[in-house]
């Protein structure tokens, strides 16, 4: 991946809180063992919202690329890089309809009620190609929605990622003995990741990369134990 380090100047986000603690150099990740694999996941998870903020298309995709491609094993070169375009899709889908509704820290209430097809079809075309349960699509879009329009985002966002995740790892997660009716562990730590995200400070900033780790750490274990 071509890549320079990212210039974290306010005037390449969106507000000014969105640069703080972006100052990330790509060139840096890596890949060796499984730990440092999940490390160069994690932070090309980063680096991949870090270019939607900086309305980077192309090195988004290649970001979101570099994680698809491990965590969907049984998918091709071919295939990642189009689930990964598709989720940037969204993403950019996403920015559209909000542009008409939001001025700074205003949100018209009417966001609410827009028209999120556009979304939820670039959504369902990552699905498609993962090999997702198709209620991943309706339920992110919940999710984002509810997270600018001030709903509840926690539910629909778990109920999306479980999905992903059982596509990632093959089969739908478990627990030993109780809290089955959960959405898990590995769901609740993309759950954390997302709130340290929205904190915007580089303390946080790093702690969700730490969280992140984890999370594909144990996404490539439960891979390689089903070899």
């Amino acid at each position: 991946m071509n890549s320079q380090p990212l210039d974290t100047t306010a005037g390449q986000f969106g507000t000014p809180t969105d640069a703080e603690g972006y100052d990330i150099d790509a060139d840096a990740f890596g890949e060796a063992d499984e730990r440092e694999l999940a490390r160069f996941m994690s932070e090309q998870t980063c680096l991949g919202f870090i270019y939607h903020d900086r309305r980077e298309y192309e090195a988004a995709v290649e970001a979101f690329y570099q994680v698809d491609r491990h965590q969907f094993a049984h998918l091709t070169d071919e295939e990642a890089r189009e689930a990964a375009r598709a989720l940037t899709d969204a993403f950019w889908a996403k920015d559209d309809v909000e542009q008409a509704h939001i001025d700074g820290a205003d949100v018209d209430p009417e966001l609410d009620e827009a028209d999120w097809s556009p979304v939820e079809d670039a959504l369902s075309r990552r699905a498609g190609i993962v090999g997702m349960d198709p209620e991943y699509a309706p339920k992110t879009t919940e999710a984002w929605r509810n997270h600018k329009t001030g709903g509840d985002y926690w539910t629909p966002t778990m109920v999306a990622q479980s999905h992903e995740i059982d596509a990632a790892i093959g089969s739908p997660q478990e627990k030993p003995k109780y809290g089955r009716s959960g959405y898990g562990h590995l769901t609740t730590r993309y759950l954390t990741g997302l709130e340290l995200h929205d904190m915007h400070t580089e303390r946080h900033w790093k702690e969700a990369a730490d969280v992140m780790t984890d999370y594909y750490a144990e996404i490539l274990g439960a891979q390689e134990a089903d070899r």
